[in-house]
C-alpha cells in the first residue's frame, strides 16, 4: 500500500459508522511513514514458506585428480547456496559444475529471465 492508498483507505474509514477518528487516522498515517520499511519486511519475511537465498559464491577451479586421466586440469565450477528462514540455522548446498552444466544453467537462467520479462510487460 503506498501513501495514497493508504490516505484514501483511511478516509473511507473516518467515513464509516463506528469507524476511526481523524486524530486516528493522522496518528496511522505518521506511523506508517516512519515505519513502512520495517512494516514491509515483517510482512514478506511472515509470507515466506520455504528457505530463501541468503547468500551465493562460486568460484572456478582445475581438478587436480581424478579417476580418468581426460579429466585431470579440466575447469570445474564450484557453486555454494547458503539456504535459510530468518530466525533459523542456515543450510548450505555446494554444486560442482563442469562446463556443459555450466552452459546449461545459463540457458535455463537465460530461458528464466526471458519469461519473468515477458510476464512484467502483460501488467
Amino acid at each position: 500500500m503506498d501513501l495514497n492508498q493508504l490516505e484514501a483507505f483511511l478516509t473511507a474509514q473516518t467515513k464509516k459508522q463506528n469507524g476511526i477518528t481523524q486524530e486516528q487516522a493522522t496518528v496511522l498515517t505518521k506511523f506508517w511513514k516512519s515505519h513502512k520499511v520495517k512494516i514491509r519486511e515483517s510482512l514478506i519475511n511472515q509470507s515466506k514458506w520455504e528457505n530463501c537465498l541468503r547468500n551465493l559464491s562460486w568460484r572456478v577451479d582445475l581438478k587436480s585428480q581424478s579417476r580418468h586421466l581426460d579429466q585431470i586440469n579440466t575447469p570445474v565450477a564450484i557453486v555454494e547456496f547458503e539456504l535459510g528462514k530468518n530466525n533459523q540455522e542456515s543450510e548450505f548446498l555446494c554444486l560442482e559444475l563442469n562446463e556443459i552444466k555450466v552452459n546449461q544453467l545459463l540457458n535455463k537462467l537465460a530461458e528464466i529471465e526471458k519469461r519473468i520479462g515477458a510476464l512484467s510487460y502483460i501488467s
